[in-house]
């Protein structure tokens, strides 16, 4: 029987991730989906900033940045006049790296991450599905069925269901997956065009009850169409054809059709799974939870599932963490699961909810506050803070402990940088670490060495403190670069207080 460390069902971007995550950190893989193929067609586009950081740990942000989209604004029609337009171009500058919004496509996406799945030598194993498992003392056993219609027994330590809405594993698992689904029919369409739309930025269109979106993709004249169909139509969803809803796109944003690459409809839940785990099986991505589209979460919630479970996964098998750190991973995950639902499902009512009062509201009120929340600072920078998940954190949670400066415990570390440098530079390490910004002890020093704990002593600086970092202290920072422990003192015994109540040990590489 074949065994590995962490069988992966699934190759969508969450599922790539979780194994080039734990690939890098020495973990033993195998990840199998049910299709011929990675996907030609897809929905995902945007890679939101908190994604981008990650993935300098993989080397993989440049690559993303290089080939894909970087829109410069968010432009709101209304009556086939656009009247308010929304710069995007710096909207989180001094807050990231990456300071803006990127699009990406799924497809190009999916053949980057296997493109550097197979540095590591491993494939994705196609045409290949899960029928069953079981659980039995210190692992799993599976049954597969091969793409030559034999059956495979093959034996894991774990199991992550990387599988879509329509899971097996959470079948499986028995797990609840509440919530409903949107009335209205989603359809994309990946068109050649011209028109004023067709600028390399981002436009939605704010008239009637129906939502539509022009974004920009890669190449002069090419955009992909996102909208909605709520009247009789919705009644024939699975035989509409372009030409159903392509006069709205014409009429309402001047879109000059050209070419049309392809087009599909498809139906919209929200729901979140009642577990993201059961004993050694783990749900992650739309496994877990699904959404409306609404502020480009869904691919960037599942990576971030991903590398969430994929440093804890290491550290169990690699002898350095007891299996409890295993329980934080739905404690942290399904907590913002929960919220990211709530928050999409509200922003996507308002936008197609109908009647007389909320298309006021959208084609009357929506342009005239939206140039004024442009024009300040703050409004633009929370948006930004909201649609970029670098907002995500864990806070309260087990995992989480202290204060320092205006940073806490299961925070996100804010970046920092100027002339003289970025602080975010030695997170490319998927490792624990230590940051100090201004002096710390000698006793510091000699307890990190002893334990081959990283320790960045950085000199202090304005920057420090505008990105609201404290001096003097430490921040303990997990291989997924969020905040441990934040700490006003310069004392090594709290750090290893910490390691020994979480059982937990920092090297495990």
């Amino acid at each position: 029987m074949n065994r590995s460390d962490v069988l992966i069902i699934g190759a969508g971007p969450t599922g790539l991730v979780l194994a080039l995550w734990l690939s890098k950190l020495g973990v033993r893989v195998r990840i199998l989906d049910k299709t011929s193929g990675p996907r030609t067609t897809s929905r995902a586009l945007a890679v939101q900033a908190r994604t981008l950081e990650l993935y300098r740990q993989l080397d993989l942000a440049e690559a993303v940045v290089r080939n894909g989209h970087r829109v410069a604004a968010a432009n709101f029609w209304v009556k086939g006049k656009p009247v308010a337009q929304l710069p995007l171009n710096r909207i989180g500058e001094g807050l990231t790296p990456y300071a803006f919004l990127e699009i990406y496509p799924q497809d190009e996406h999916e053949r980057l991450l296997i493109d550097r799945l197979e540095d590591y030598d491993v494939t994705v194993e196609r045409n290949t599905t899960l029928e069953s498992f079981t659980e039995n003392g210190d692992g799993l056993t599976a049954h597969l069925r091969l793409p030559d219609g034999e059956q495979e027994i093959c034996q894991a330590c774990y199991l992550a269901g990387c599988d879509g809405a329509r899971s097996v594993v959470r079948k499986t698992l028995d797990t609840g997956f509440p919530g409903g689904t949107y009335q209205q029919i989603f359809y994309v369409a990946d068109v050649k065009a011209s028109g004023p739309a067709l600028n390399g930025e981002l436009h939605l269109d704010l008239d009637e009850a129906d939502f539509l979106a022009v974004f920009p993709l890669g190449g002069e004249g090419r955009a992909r169409l996102i909208g909605t169909v709520r009247d009789e139509r919705a009644d024939r969803a699975e035989t509409l054809e372009f030409s159903d809803v392509s006069s709205r796109a014409i009429e309402h944003l001047n879109v000059h059709i050209e070419d049309v690459n392809w087009f599909s409809t498809y139906r919209v839940h929200h729901r979140v799974a009642d577990h993201f785990r059961k004993g050694r099986a783990f749900l992650l991505g739309d496994a877990a939870h699904v959404h409306s589209p609404a502020g480009g979460q869904g691919m960037n919630t599942g990576i971030g599932d991903a590398i969430n479970l994929a440093w804890k996964l290491a550290a169990v098998l690699g002898g350095a963490a007891t299996p409890k750190l295993l329980d934080s991973y739905e404690t942290e995950r399904i907590a913002f699961a929960r919220r990211l639902v709530s928050t999409t499902d509200k922003v996507f009512s308002f936008v197609t909810a109908e009647g007389r009062m909320a298309d006021l509201l959208r084609t009357r009120l929506a342009p005239f506050v939206i140039p004024k929340m442009a024009s300040f600072e703050t409004s633009r920078e929370f948006l930004f803070r909201t649609v970029s998940q670098i907002t995500v954190n864990y806070r309260g949670m087990a995992l989480s402990e202290g204060v320092a400066g205006h940073v806490h415990g299961g925070d996100r570390l804010p970046w920092a940088h100027d002339g003289e440098g970025d602080n975010y530079e030695p997170l490319r390490n998927p490792c624990w670490q230590v940051h100090v910004y201004g002096d710390t002890s000698d006793e510091m020093i000699a307890w990190c060495n002893e334990h081959h704990l990283p320790l960045h002593v950085f000199d202090w600086r304005p920057a420090f403190e505008t990105a609201g970092l404290g001096r003097n202290g430490f921040y303990l920072l997990r291989p997924d670069t969020y905040v441990a422990i934040a700490d006003n003192s310069a004392d090594p015994k709290v750090i290893e207080r910490y390691f020994r109540d979480h059982g937990v040990r920092p090297f495990f590489a």
